[in-house]
C-alpha cells in the first residue's frame, strides 16, 4: 500500500494550504515521522536562492527535521525548459529519486503538486497527473469554488476527477474549498449523488480570515516605507477604505482589522484612526496606507512615536486610486510565522473533513513510538474527548489570556479566568484576541456572590487549624484559594495556576482542602520532555526537596500511571550517581531501597534502581553497564533523586537540546491543580491546560 498521498489541485489560490497544514498535522499524531515534499516549487521572484515560503512555512510550522533543499526537485522554469525539450523522462527519473529519498526515511510522505502560478494550466494539470501517476500514490484533489456557480462548480470537480481517472490516478479525494456558504449544502448533496461510495468528499466554505492578507504582506506587495508598527505587521486586513472625506464620516465606515488607504498629508484621519484603534467603541484598525509619498509633518511624527501603541503605517509613493487597486489585487497566501492563519487552516481542514475515515484510508504504516508532535496531537484530542472546566486564576496576565483565547478558539475546555472582568476583555482586546464573555465566564474573587458560601466552606475545613470566619473571609480574596475553592465545590473540574505566583502559592490551598488521593501520601510532579525523538517523563522536579526511599517509590509509581494514562509504556529508571551495586554511601542506599519498594508494591511495573542517567538513555552504555536489563538504554520514566537533580536536570536538557518541557503535572491530589513556572510561555500554559483538563477525566 501507499506510504503517501498526493494533494493536486487545477488552478491557482484555491487554498491549498489548507489542506496541506491539515493534513501534516494529522498525520503527526499518528506517525514517528512524515516527510514532505513538493517536487516543482516557486520560488520568490523566480530565484532558486529564494525559498518558496509554503516550504517554508511547513518546515518552520511543525519543525520538520528536513533540509529545505531535499522537499523539492525543480523549481517551475527548470521543469519547464525540461519539457518544451522533450525531457519529460528524466525530469520524471528525477522526481521519482528525490521521492524515494524521502519516502525510506519517513513513515509517511505528504506530496504537494504545483501552485499554477507561472505556466499554462493545462501543462500543470498534466504534469500533476504525470507525477502521480509515476509515483503511484492516491490524489486528493483540491476545486476551488471562488466564482463559480454551482452548476460550474459540480461540472468542473466532476470534469476533473474523470480526467484524473482517465490519466489512471486514483482519486482518494475530492475536497471543495473556498465555496460561498450559501452554496455548500447543494453542491454537497450533488456531489455525493454522482460520486462513488469510495471517494471522500469534503466541501469548505470560503474563510474571511484565510483571505484577508495580513499588513505584512501588504507591505511586501506596495513596497514603501514602514513608518510604525513593525511588530504588529501581522495583523490581518478584512476591509480597506480610503481616507478622503471628513472626520465623522470616516468613523462611520469604520469596521473591524479595516486597513485605511489616504494621503500622507492627511493628519486629521490619520490621527483619529490611530484614537479610534485605541477607543472601545469603534473597531480594531489593522493599519494605515499614506499614499502619494506625502510624510507627515514632524509634530506629527512626534505625537506617534510618543503612543503606547501604533498599527503599521506605510508611506508609499502611488496615488490613493492606485495604491486602492493594488491592495484589492493581493491574494493571500498562508506564509511562515502567521500562526493564527495556520491554526485556522488547520481548524477549518478538522471541521470539515471526516479524518476518521481518512486515516482508515491513509494507514499504511504502524506507529513505533510517541514522539513529541503525537504527544502534544494526542493531548489535544484527548483533552477534546471530554471537555472540562478549567479555572486560570490569573487573568491579569497577558500570556494566560493569550493562551485562553487559543483554547476557546480551539474549542477543547471551558474556561474561568479571574480578575475584574472589564479590565480583562480590554486586556484581551488590547492584544488582539478579544474573548467572547458569552463563551467564557469571567469572575472577580473580591465581588462574586460566592464569596461568602467559599468562606463558610474554608472555615468549617480549616478552623481546627485556627481559621476564623473572617480569616476565611479574606483568604478567599485570593485567586489562588477562590480558584481551588471553584474546584473544591465541583464548579470547575482543575486549576492552572503559576504564571505570575510562586509554587507554594499555587498549591497551598489544594493541599490544605482539596487533599490528597486516598493511599495516596505526598503530591510530587512530573514533566513531559519532548525530546528530538521521543517523550520522556522526568518526576519530581517541581515540588519535593529531599524525598524519603518511602516517597521516592510513591514518586515513581504516580510517574508510571501518569505516564501510561498519556500514552507513554512505563520504564522506570530511579537516577542516582552509580549503577547497579557498584555504588555505596546514604543517596544511594536510598535509591536502592526507593526500587525494591516499587517491585514490592508494583511488580507489574518494570523498574530499574539505581542506574545513572547516561545508562538510563542510552543503549549501549546501560546494556554495558546493566546487561539484561530491560529498562537500561530505555527508560521512558525518569525519577531523580532529589528537586536540585531533577530541577537542574530538566532546565539543562530543556536548554540544550531545544527540548519542550510541558508540566509540571501535579500528581496525587484528588483533583487536577497544576503549577506553571513564573517563566512560563503561552505555549506552556496552553499544554498544561490539556493536561489539566484529561487529568479531569478520571478526577
Amino acid at each position: 500500500m501507499s506510504k503517501a498521498v498526493y494533494i493536486a489541485t487545477a488552478e491557482p489560490y484555491s487554498g491549498k494550504s489548507v489542506l496541506t497544514l491539515g493534513l501534516v498535522n494529522l498525520l503527526l499524531g499518528q506517525a514517528q515521522k512524515v516527510g514532505y515534499f513538493k517536487p516543482i516549487i516557486t520560488p520568490a521572484d523566480g530565484s532558486p536562492d529564494q525559498p518558496d515560503a509554503h516550504i517554508d512555512t511547513v518546515l518552520r510550522h511543525f519543525q520538520l527535521p528536513q533540509p529545505y533543499a531535499d522537499t523539492y526537485a525543480y523549481t517551475g522554469q527548470q521543469a519547464l525548459r525540461l519539457l518544451e525539450s522533450g525531457r519529460t523522462g528524466q525530469l520524471l527519473d528525477t522526481i521519482i529519486h528525490r521521492y524515494k529519498q524521502i519516502e525510506e526515511a519517513h513513515d509517511f510522505v505528504v506530496v504537494e503538486g504545483t501552485d499554477f502560478v507561472g505556466t499554462g494550466l493545462a501543462l500543470e494539470l498534466d504534469l500533476n497527473w504525470k507525477v502521480a501517476h509515476t509515483l503511484s500514490i492516491p490524489v486528493m484533489l483540491l476545486i476551488s469554488g471562488l466564482g463559480k456557480s454551482v452548476d460550474q462548480l459540480v461540472d468542473a470537480a466532476l470534469s476533473i476527477r474523470r480526467d484524473a481517472e482517465n490519466e489512471d490516478v486514483r482519486v482518494l479525494a475530492l475536497v471543495l474549498n473556498r465555496v460561498p456558504p450559501a452554496q455548500l449544502a447543494e453542491v454537497q448533496a450533488r456531489l455525493a449523488a454522482q460520486l462513488s461510495p469510495d471517494t471522500l468528499l469534503a466541501v469548505i466554505p470560503e474563510s474571511q480570515a484565510l483571505r484577508s492578507p495580513t499588513m505584512r504582506e501588504i507591505q511586501e506587495q506596495l513596497g514603501g516605507e514602514l513608518l510604525f508598527g513593525h511588530e504588529l505587521l501581522a495583523n490581518p486586513v478584512d476591509h480597506f477604505i480610503n481616507g478622503a472625506m471628513q472626520v465623522p464620516n470616516f468613523l462611520r465606515r469604520l469596521q473591524e482589522n479595516v486597513l485605511i488607504i489616504t494621503p500622507g498629508d492627511r493628519a486629521d484621519i490619520l490621527l483619529t484612526a490611530l484614537q479610534a484603534n485605541s477607543s472601545a467603541n469603534y473597531p480594531r484598525v489593522a493599519g494605515l496606507v499614506l499614499s502619494g509619498g506625502y510624510r507627515p509633518e514632524e509634530s506629527v511624527l512626534r505625537l506617534i512615536e510618543g503612543l503606547p501603541e501604533v498599527v503599521p503605517i506605510l508611506l508609499v509613493e502611488p496615488g490613493t486610486f492606485e495604491a486602492t487597486t493594488r491592495v484589492g489585487r493581493i491574494q493571500s497566501r498562508i506564509g511562515p510565522g502567521q500562526e493564527s492563519k495556520i491554526r485556522l487552516a488547520i481548524q477549518t481542514f478538522e471541521r470539515h473533513f471526516d479524518t476518521a475515515r481518512l486515516l482508515q484510508e491513509l494507514s499504511t504504516f504502524a506507529p513505533r513510538g510517541l514522539t513529541p508532535h503525537m504527544f502534544q496531537y494526542q493531548l489535544l484530542q484527548g483533552a477534546r474527548a471530554q471537555r472540562k472546566r478549567i479555572v486560570l486564576p490569573e487573568g491579569t496576565d497577558d500570556r494566560v489570556l493569550l493562551a485562553a483565547a487559543r483554547l476557546l478558539e480551539q474549542d477543547v475546555v471551558e474556561l474561568i479566568i479571574l480578575g475584574e472582568p472589564d479590565q480583562i476583555l480590554a486586556a484581551a482586546r488590547r492584544l488582539g484576541r478579544p474573548l467572547d464573555p458569552a463563551r467564557v465566564q469571567l469572575l472577580n474573587p473580591q465581588t462574586s456572590e460566592l464569596a461568602p458560601e467559599f468562606a463558610q466552606t474554608l472555615h468549617e475545613l480549616r478552623k481546627a487549624k485556627g481559621v476564623n470566619l473572617e480569616m476565611a473571609r479574606d483568604l478567599m480574596t485570593d485567586v489562588s484559594y477562590f480558584g481551588s475553592m471553584l474546584v473544591y465545590k465541583g464548579l470547575a473540574d482543575g486549576m492552572v495556576s503559576g504564571a505570575a505566583h510562586t509554587t507554594q502559592h499555587t498549591i497551598r490551598p489544594a493541599l490544605q482542602f482539596i487533599k490528597t488521593k486516598p493511599g495516596v501520601s505526598v503530591v510530587s510532579s512530573v514533566f513531559f520532555m519532548c525530546l528530538p525523538d521521543r517523550v520522556a517523563v522526568f518526576g519530581d522536579c517541581a515540588v519535593n526537596p529531599n524525598p524519603t526511599a518511602e516517597q521516592l517509590a510513591e514518586i515513581a509509581i504516580s510517574s508510571a500511571e501518569s505516564s501510561r494514562r498519556f500514552g507513554i509504556e512505563p520504564r522506570i529508571a530511579m537516577l542516582s550517581y552509580s549503577s547497579g551495586t557498584s555504588g555505596e554511601g546514604t543517596d544511594v542506599d536510598k535509591v536502592r531501597a526507593a526500587t525494591a519498594l516499587v517491585r514490592q508494591l508494583r511488580p507489574d511495573l518494570l523498574v530499574e534502581g539505581p542506574i545513572q542517567y547516561d545508562a538510563a538513555v542510552d543503549l549501549a552504555v546501560g546494556q554495558q553497564k546493566l546487561p539484561g536489563s530491560p529498562v537500561a538504554g530505555q527508560a521512558s520514566v525518569l525519577i531523580f533523586p532529589d528537586l536540585n537533580t531533577g530541577n537542574n536536570t530538566y532546565k539543562a536538557v530543556q536548554r540544550e537540546t531545544g527540548a519542550l518541557a510541558i508540566g509540571p503535572m501535579l500528581q496525587g491530589l484528588n483533583k487536577p491543580v497544576n503549577d506553571l513556572s513564573r517563566g512560563c510561555t503561552v505555549d506552556d500554559i496552553y499544554n498544561t491546560v490539556l493536561l489539566t483538563a484529561i487529568q479531569a477525566q478520571e478526577a
